[in-house]
């Protein structure tokens, strides 16, 4: 028996194909949350997962979890695991701006749903609030539970090309960098989520909508203990502004972000614009960041140097046929409002559902369609805002006096500010007012929730036949949630108890959700019950029933899912896998059964 060909001292692989149902290219926060939800019972389905990287994120670039990511993550049981490794509570409870992280605050706003004029709201949205949670703990948490479920995960791997064959199925070549080897995998779907330069979309040749860039950013990771000064004003970001500096070209302004607290950071460093970019020396690095913390006496190592651009990127759609791109492939923004992984795995949870429902033959390939109407306009809506989080920095540094290009003038109108002059004090003014102007960044629950579907998979039909209006947003729909259960929108949050509870309460999300379309009625709503378990049965799917109300199966204590439902006791919401409304009817009808039917065979794209 021969040995393997050798070519350059590296063995060829004769068996080059490799069959799977699904080939994930990407190990981050997209590419790992979709291999999480598709495995995750019911209808559990594994495949492969590439990832060009060695391994894992390396640099904490995302870190703010969201609540809408963590009602994802919580229909898998996977909230309290990360909950656990993240850091919350008073630890990410303020921003600041100061002139250093040792010395003089100028300001400070609550943030992340801690502002306690804000809290109710947060409260009545949803059982999950934020924490920080950076990418490099992230990341694991998803690979290692999608690996004890069955998925092959394949590090050091790239893509070289792919191509759809003639039964529809995707070739895909790809190498093994350690090796260099070359070998092909065939797969029933692939999904793009290979990052900002995604390959899948360059040969998709899916056009990308760009707006001009704000620039370079670099990422300095480091290690330096400010226990002793962050104690007293807790924050996890800090802009730093000190005017009376002449500003390094490669660091015009720096946005420091805990990493863990109090010892490890991430100094975010903004270069002056228009400015040639000169790669600074190490010492230079440290010299800044020194700087920043306000004393040199305080040890200070640098961890890692990184650098990225300030994008305003959306695809045009998302998927071509059994392709299907998500995550920072189809939307690059910065990180302000935190809203890049959360949106990759909700992106991801959206999917996952139909691939689901299609692959056991409960719903039609009609339904993958869905996934760009529904998830592109929300990609544009989320980029639009994190470049805007930008711009509303700069009335805060323009009123400080620190846009001024010279020392003099930039210290003429700071100093200002601490006389008492009429001009200071409508200054002061305007400063407290920019200030404030933040909160879209730091309070945007609207921002994060407000996501209202469009598209066959939602049944609007009723909604349109009786003239409803479809729910209008709030005056401000970046600061504030609009609660509804109008077909599109998600399931709204409230508290409900058994009558003899075995544990606190529990949310009207956890009632919808796995894996399963929901059914949620109340008194008199029986025949949706019984119509309900009869169409699971005839069209194959499960459907979880739920009564709301008094001596129903779960009590209203609280009263506000009446306040909430929109619907009379005796109607009915229906809520698909995602925890989306699908469909909704206002009271009890005649034909219940008839019209349920019609509703799912149409949202599964049967009819």
């Amino acid at each position: 028996m021969s040995g393997p060909v050798v070519t350059n001292g590296v063995p060829e692989i004769r068996s080059k194909v490799v069959e799977t149902p699904f080939l994930i290219l990407g190990a981050g926060p997209a590419g790992g949350s979709l291999a999480c939800f598709l495995s995750h019972p019911p209808y559990s389905m594994t495949g492969i997962m590439i990832s060009a990287a060695p391994t894992t994120s390396q640099t904490p670039r995302a870190h703010i979890t969201n609540p809408a990511a963590f009602e994802c993550l919580r229909d898998i049981d996977l909230e309290q695991t990360c909950l656990d490794q993240a850091v919350e509570g008073d630890c990410m409870i303020h921003t600041r701006w100061c002139h250093d992280m040792t010395g003089e605050e100028y300001g400070r706003i609550y943030s992340w749903g801690n502002d306690p004029k804000r809290h109710g709201e947060y409260e009545a949205a949803t059982p999950c609030h934020h924490v920080d949670l950076p990418q490099t703990t992230f990341e694991p948490i998803l690979v290692q539970r999608a690996s004890s479920q069955g998925w092959d995960v394949r590090f050091r791997t790239s893509i070289v090309d792919f191509k759809k064959e003639d039964d529809g199925k995707i070739l895909s070549r790809v190498r093994d960098d350690l090796t260099q080897t070359e070998y092909f995998i065939r797969s029933q779907y692939l999904f793009g989520c290979d990052g900002a330069r995604s390959q899948v979309i360059r040969e998709l040749k899916i056009p990308l909508n760009k707006k001009p860039g704000q620039g370079l950013a670099i990422n300095v990771l480091v290690k330096v203990d400010l226990s002793e000064y962050v104690e007293a004003r807790k924050g996890n970001l800090h802009w730093v502004f000190q005017p009376e500096r002449e500003y390094p070209d490669f660091a015009w302004s720096g946005l420091i972000r805990m990493v863990k607290p109090w010892n490890e950071w991430m100094f975010i460093l903004f270069p002056k614009p228009g400015t040639e970019w000169k790669e600074p020396t190490h010492e230079q690095y440290v010299q800044r960041c020194k700087e920043i913390v306000g004393r040199d006496d305080l040890p200070l190592e640098i961890l890692d140097i990184s650098k990225w651009y300030i994008n305003e990127i959306v695809a045009e759609y998302y998927s071509e046929g059994n392709v299907f791109c998500l995550g920072d492939a189809v939307h690059r923004h910065p990180p302000f409002n935190g809203l890049g992984s959360n949106t990759c795995v909700q992106d991801a949870f959206n999917l996952a559902w139909k691939i689901k429902y299609v692959q056991r033959g409960m719903a039609s390939s009609s339904i993958l369609e869905t996934f760009s109407h529904e998830r592109q306009p929300v990609g544009l809506g989320v980029i639009t805002r994190a470049n805007q989080g930008i711009r509303d920095h700069v009335p805060v540094w323009r009123e400080m006096g620190l846009m001024e290009e010279t020392v003099e003038k930039r210290m003429k109108i700071f100093n200002s500010l601490k006389s008492a002059s009429p001009e200071a004090r409508e200054r002061r003014k305007r400063v407290n007012a920019a200030i404030e102007g933040t909160a879209h960044e730091f309070h945007g629950i609207g921002v994060e929730m407000n996501h209202r579907y469009d598209s066959a998979a939602v049944y609007l039909d009723d909604e349109i036949k009786a003239g409803t209006p479809k729910p209008e947003w709030p005056e401000d729909p970046i600061l504030h949630h609009k609660v509804s259960t109008y077909p599109g929108h998600r399931l709204p949050h409230a508290w409900l108890n058994k009558t003899m509870p075995i544990k606190n309460h529990t949310s009207t999300i956890d009632l919808a959700g796995h894996g399963r379309f929901s059914l949620i009625t109340g008194i008199g709503g029986k025949k949706w019950i019984e119509a309900a378990e009869k169409l699971g049965k005839e069209l194959g799917i499960e459907i979880s029933t739920h009564t709301i109300g008094w001596g129903q199966e779960w009590i209203d204590v609280y009263r506000d899912w009446e306040r909430r439902r929109e619907v009379e006791e005796d109607g009915c919401i229906l809520v698909r896998p995602d925890r989306f409304v699908a469909w909704r009817s206002m009271d009890l009808r005649d034909d219940c059964e008839a019209k349920l039917g019609e509703v799912l065979k149409k949202v599964l794209g049967r009819s």
